[in-house]
């Protein structure tokens, strides 16, 4: 019999990054259509050092340099190396890495976008890519006039340190005035983030939305609740390291900097499924629209649940959100369709409509077009056409 309250499960096994695997995916994709290459994997490592690559005979090889010392053995190789890790700054290796700027940059239009105006941002201390991500995350927020509080925790996490970074998490979280948009620099550090607001009485996502990097479906749909995260666009990285390596196998020059890739966009749950406002109202009206979305209701529903009048519902409607509440329902309605549409090809159009609260299949397909300005089905189209511009779970 299962029980009532919410167990924590602990995974203590080695961590194999799943980002990884996806970019091996990149590079098989790569190499099958060139005719196969044969490759080489040390059996049973769960370290990231390249040392045996000093006896090994080949013509190229991908590696993971998180230490200087095999930045060190990489530069003596006889072979080309590609670097797949962005731990460290730029140290004349090939690499090629997920654009960290622009990562950065998308969280911090995600969480504008849900009318936050205070943000913090929760990272590693010295790992370059978490300081890549925090200087355009707090770069994109504050240029609008939004305040970005910064906590960075030491990388490594031993049995006292995952308890002292759970306690200055604990403190840096109850300093911090609500509501709040924070960005973690990864999947594994949003959910310290989601497990401390718990255990605080923090709401996710009323007083502090969360999103991580990495977008890990089986890690993000596993938190409470489930978690907004980048996809990183891996597999493009992987072909275009593969592609980087051919080329110097062939004798290309080594590139003067990194390759970065775009990532392809956000996952959206319900870690970020809010928008931020602070009259108590417009949030109490937030909530209840969030909560019904899938039933049928209007303004009238609205009126009964606040007892507000129906002027001063239009007048805190338009101060905070910039719509009436009419036109800010069928937009809430009109996205959690645009979610189900990208992230379905089979899911029927009336279902869809059914999901998201519209009278039926006609009204639907009127007030979509006239938000979107495409049909619900070329929506869909367009979003198989350039996966990753908008998940949903």
């Amino acid at each position: 019999m299962m029980s009532s309250k919410r167990l924590r499960v602990a995974v203590a096994v080695p961590q194999g990054p799943p980002f990884l695997e996806r970019l091996l995916r990149g590079i098989a994709d790569f190499a099958r259509p060139a005719g196969g290459w044969t490759v080489t994997r040390l059996p049973e490592a769960m370290g990231t050092s390249i040392q045996w690559l000093r006896h090994w005979h080949g013509d190229g090889a991908f590696a993971f340099i998180s230490a200087r010392a095999d930045a060190r053995v990489a530069r003596k190789l006889p072979f080309p190396v590609v670097n797949l890790s962005s731990v460290l700054p730029y140290l004349g290796i090939p690499t090629v890495a997920v654009d960290h700027v622009r990562v950065g940059e998308l969280v911090a239009r995600h969480l504008l976008d849900r009318q936050f105006r205070r943000f913090g941002y929760y990272g590693a201390a010295g790992i370059w890519y978490s300081q890549l991500r925090r200087d355009s995350f707090r770069r994109a927020v504050t240029q609008p006039g939004g305040e970005c509080a910064v906590l960075e925790a030491q990388p490594g996490m031993g049995t006292r340190t995952w308890r002292d970074q759970q306690r200055q998490l604990e403190r840096w979280l109850s300093s911090l005035q609500p509501p709040i948009g924070i960005m973690a620099c990864s999947d594994p550090r949003a959910g310290m983030v989601l497990d401390t607001c718990r255990g605080l009485g923090l709401r996710v996502p009323d007083d502090v939305a969360v999103v991580g990097v990495d977008n890990d479906p089986i890690f993000s749909e596993s938190y409470e609740p489930p978690l907004t995260s980048v996809s990183r666009n891996d597999q493009e990285v992987g072909r275009t390291a593969a592609a980087l390596l051919d080329q110097l196998i062939a004798g290309a020059a080594t590139p003067d900097g990194p390759i970065f890739v775009p990532p392809d966009g956000i996952a959206e749950r319900r870690s970020t499924q809010t928008v931020a406002v602070e009259d108590p109202d417009i949030a109490h009206a937030v909530r209840f629209i969030s909560a019904h979305l899938h039933e049928r209701f209007g303004v009238d529903e609205l009126l009964r649940e606040l007892a507000l009048s129906r002027r001063s519902l239009e007048y805190k409607f338009r101060t905070c959100l910039g719509a009436s509440p009419y036109e800010y329902i069928n937009q809430v309605r009109v996205d959690a369709a645009k979610r189900l549409l990208a992230n379905s090809s089979t899911m029927k159009l009336a279902a869809v409509a059914t999901a998201c609260g519209f009278a039926d299949v006609r009204r639907f397909r009127i007030v979509f077009r006239r938000l979107v300005g495409m049909t619900p089905a070329a929506y869909r189209r367009s979003s198989v056409e350039s996966p990753g511009r908008i998940e949903s779970v």
